[in-house]
Formats: structure tokens, C-alpha cells, sequence
């Protein structure tokens, strides 16, 4: 019998790192582990290298090729040692959100959107570094390079052996990469940081980024949504929306999409495609959150969410407890709107939660579909995707078929199949079968979806006027 080749994919996520072996050929997942991360905005990156120890990162010696992906956006600023200056600042710490305005403001929307690809928010990377300079001088002068979080680890993993790397749809997300251009703008780390520090080399999506010890090749890596993406095979027509600790709304696109507005990022894809994506910070946690105030678990949640009258009473909640990046919101706080007396239930509570997270989603996919990307169908994943409630309701809110592919690590198992690719130096990555749990499709009668959707609008509006 001929043996397997072997590859492991690596999401390091805002939450954990989760680890894969994978049947390069075939796309089967022999094994997974995960570890923890610490919570919080801001983490010293050794915290993401134990936690990939911990998930069993010493024991792929007898992987064949391995890819990194990983959350987006995160400062890795490093001193002439390569040791952090400060703790890398996460896609949701929000302390940069005055710097981004700033650079909104002196570039103009029109510029970011067509020359670079994104407007600036909190999350990206060039408004960190300007939080940084502007916060922290001292600091910033001892910069002599920066990463991504993905770039960072692939490094460690080849043992700082090479100068360091990136892809380009990590690169996307920085602030100071054009994605038209394939290439960085280094003024605009000149205006926002005061000099351009060292960065990664972008290669291709199927190049390597060097070898293990033990000799497994190390491919490029991308980004955690490019990861997904790859790992679920998106096809023309189908939009991915992924609830995890964020949420996020992408496809895979051959057109680029200038959005003055900011809302979609037109980032770049794992594959040499686009990738335009809104992302929302409040995803899954809105679910537990208000489960936590219940009293109950995610189950029991579930259940009152499922009990209870569709529309939720009348109650209406704007979940931006974390702030909020599409609309861009830093500084909005959650909000219930409609309570009654009657109306005001355990059941209806749960259902707003779940009717809140589906609303602010349904946004971000209009906004898609407003850019002419077909939806003909969506792709439900992340963990909140397993709400049983959330699923029933999701085809009538986004009006459109809805596919649940079978729970799996899809960003790891993005990265994997592009080590497969790497490994194998094919021109387009392995064709690898997306196994389905079940389909829902839109119902005969809606309408309560659309109460519920412009009850949302118009809360949304009259709390920010957007």
C-alpha cells in the first residue's frame, strides 16, 4: 500500500490554535488538536507559539508540508533582537481608531478604496502603527520590523532561518498594500509611522516560505478568511458567512471592489482571486453573552430561542457590545429596543440575539450583493453556525439557500490544502470534496423576516444615524 502524504494546517485564531493532519491527496483530516489563547485585544505573540506547542506542534515532524493561517490585521512589532516592543495589538482592540480616522481624512475614501483596496479602520495594521508612534515614541523608534501574526509563526517554524514572508491576502489587510498594484506603498508608512520599517516579502499563493527542522516545507500561509475560503472551496455564486468571535461575509472574486464607503475591504484571496469581505467585531460572543444573562448554556439557549414568537416579541437588539467595524462604529455600545412588559421574556430575548447577529450580517451580504457578487446560495460556518435557531432563521432573513458544511476546521483546512499545493507545485490547489450536513431554503411566507430586518434598520438609525 502506498503511503500517505501527509500535511497539517495551523489556524492561529483570535481564540486558540487548531492544528490538522490531512490525507494530501484526498482532503480527509486524520487528526486536530487545539490549545487556547489568552482573551484579549493586545497578547505578546510567544502566547500564539505555546499555544501551538501545546496543540501538539512538536509532533509534526512527520508531516510532509504545513501552512499557517491566521487572524488578520495583528502588529507584530519587533526590535533589532526580533522581540516584540509591545504586545502585538489584535484586529479587535479598537485604541487606533482616532489614528484611522486621521489617515481617512488626509488621504481621502476615494484614494484607500481604489488605490489600496481598503478604507482605514481600527483593525488594520497601519493605523496600529500609528497608534504606537503617536502614543509611544520610544517605542516606535526601536521598530525595525513588522509582521502579521501568520508571518510571524511561519517564521519561527523555519527556525528564523530566511528573512520572513507574507502572502498577499495577509498583505491586504495591512493598510499599506496595494492590492491593485501587488505591491507595498511605502509613503504611507512614511506619513503614518514617520519611516518605513523592515516587512515581509509577498510571494505567491503556492510558493514556500522554507523548511522545517525536521524538513517539512512551510508554505506561504494567508490570512484566517483566505484560509476559509480555500478550505470550503468557494465557487462564483456562493458567499461565505463565517460567525465566529468576529463575523465575516466574503467571496471568492475575479473582480476588484473600490468601496468608498469602507464597508467592504477589497482584500485579495489565497489564490491569486479577490476576496471582497465585510467583517463585523460582534459575531458568536452575542449569542453567549446574552446566554451568560439568562443563566443558561448554549443548548438551553438554543431552546428559547426556538420557543418563542419568530418576530422575538417585538424586541429588537443591536448587538454591538464590542463596538463595532461595519458600520464602522468603535464606540457603540449593544442596545434592546421595543421592550414591553409582556414582550419582555426569556424566550424573546434569546430570539432577539439570534435575529440581532443574523440582522447585522444580512447587512454585510446586501452590501455584497449591491456590488454586483452573485449569492446565490451562502455558506453558513464558524461555531455560532451550529445554533439550531440561528440556521431555521438564516434562509428567510438573507433570503437566499443556505448550505451547513459539515462542522470541520475550515481555515486549517484551508492552510492544509494549500500545503498540499505547495508540496505538490500544481498550478491551480488539489480539488478536495465538500461534504454538506443539510440545506435550508427561504420559506413560502417571510414576511415576519422583513419586519424584523427593517425594525432592525430603523433602531440602527435612530441610535447612530447610519
Amino acid at each position: 500500500m502506498t503511503a500517505k502524504t501527509v500535511v497539517a494546517g495551523i489556524d492561529s485564531s483570535t481564540q486558540s490554535c487548531k492544528i490538522v493532519r490531512v490525507d494530501a491527496e484526498t482532503g480527509e483530516v486524520l487528526d486536530k488538536a487545539s490549545a487556547p489563547h489568552p482573551d484579549g485585544t493586545a497578547i505578546h505573540p510567544d502566547r500564539w507559539w505555546d499555544a501551538f506547542q501545546q496543540a501538539g506542534g512538536d509532533g509534526l515532524t512527520d508531516v510532509d508540508a504545513l501552512s499557517v493561517s491566521a487572524q488578520q490585521h495583528g502588529m507584530v512589532a519587533l526590535d533589532a533582537a526580533n522581540q516584540p516592543v509591545h504586545d502585538a495589538l489584535l484586529w479587535n482592540d479598537v485604541r487606533s481608531a482616532p489614528q484611522a480616522e486621521a489617515l481617512r481624512n488626509h488621504f481621502g475614501a476615494d484614494f484607500w478604496a481604489k488605490d489600496i483596496g481598503v478604507v482605514p479602520v481600527s483593525s488594520f495594521t497601519i493605523t496600529k502603527l500609528a497608534w504606537l508612534t503617536e502614543n509611544h515614541p520610544e517605542l516606535a523608534r526601536r521598530v525595525q520590523r513588522v509582521l502579521l501574526p501568520h508571518d510571524w509563526l511561519s517564521w519561527r517554524l523555519t527556525g528564523q532561518a530566511n528573512e520572513p514572508v507574507t502572502d498577499r491576502s495577509d498583505a491586504s489587510g495591512t493598510g499599506y498594500f496595494s492590492v491593485p498594484e501587488n505591491r507595498y506603498r511605502p509613503e504611507l508608512l512614511e506619513h503614518a509611522f514617520g519611516r518605513v520599517p523592515g516587512l515581509p516579502e509577498v510571494i505567491g499563493p503556492a510558493s514556500s516560505a522554507g523548511t522545517t527542522a525536521s524538513g517539512a516545507l512551510v508554505a506561504a500561509g494567508c490570512g484566517d478568511n483566505a484560509g476559509a475560503a480555500l478550505g470550503l472551496g468557494l465557487v462564483p455564486g456562493e458567499v461565505a458567512v463565517s460567525i465566529g468571535t468576529s463575523g465575516a461575509v466574503f467571496a471568492s472574486t475575479e473582480a476588484t471592489i473600490a468601496d468608498p464607503s469602507g464597508a467592504i475591504a477589497g482584500f485579495a484571496d489565497a489564490t491569486g482571486r479577490n476576496l471582497p469581505l465585510l467583517a463585523t467585531i460582534n459575531g458568536a460572543r452575542i449569542l453567549s453573552t446574552t446566554a451568560e444573562l439568562l443563566g443558561v448554556d448554549l443548548a438551553a439557549f438554543d431552546g428559547l430561542a426556538s420557543s418563542g414568537p419568530t418576530d422575538a416579541g417585538g424586541l429588537t437588539l443591536v448587538p454591538y457590545f464590542d463596538g463595532e467595524r461595519t458600520p464602522n462604529l468603535p464606540h457603540a455600545t449593544g442596545s434592546l429596543v421595543g421592550m414591553t412588559r409582556a414582550g419582555l421574556t426569556r424566550e424573546n430575548m434569546a430570539r432577539s440575539a439570534v435575529l440581532g447577529l443574523l440582522c447585522v450580517l444580512a447587512d454585510a451580504l446586501d452590501s455584497l450583493r449591491s456590488r454586483g457578487v452573485a449569492a446565490e446560495r451562502v455558506l453558513l460556518i464558524g461555531g455560532g453556525s451550529m445554533s439550531q435557531s440561528l440556521r431555521a432563521a438564516a434562509a428567510d432573513i438573507f433570503q437566499t439557500e443556505i448550505v451547513v458544511p459539515l462542522a470541520a476546521e475550515y481555515v486549517a483546512l484551508g492552510a492544509a490544502r494549500q500545503a498540499a499545493w505547495a508540496l505538490s507545485g500544481a498550478t491551480e490547489p488539489p480539488t478536495w470534496a465538500r461534504r454538506v450536513e443539510r440545506t435550508y431554503e427561504p420559506s413560502a411566507s417571510r414576511d415576519w423576516a422583513e419586519t424584523v430586518r427593517s425594525r432592525f434598520s430603523a433602531a440602527r438609525q435612530d441610535l447612530y444615524g447610519v
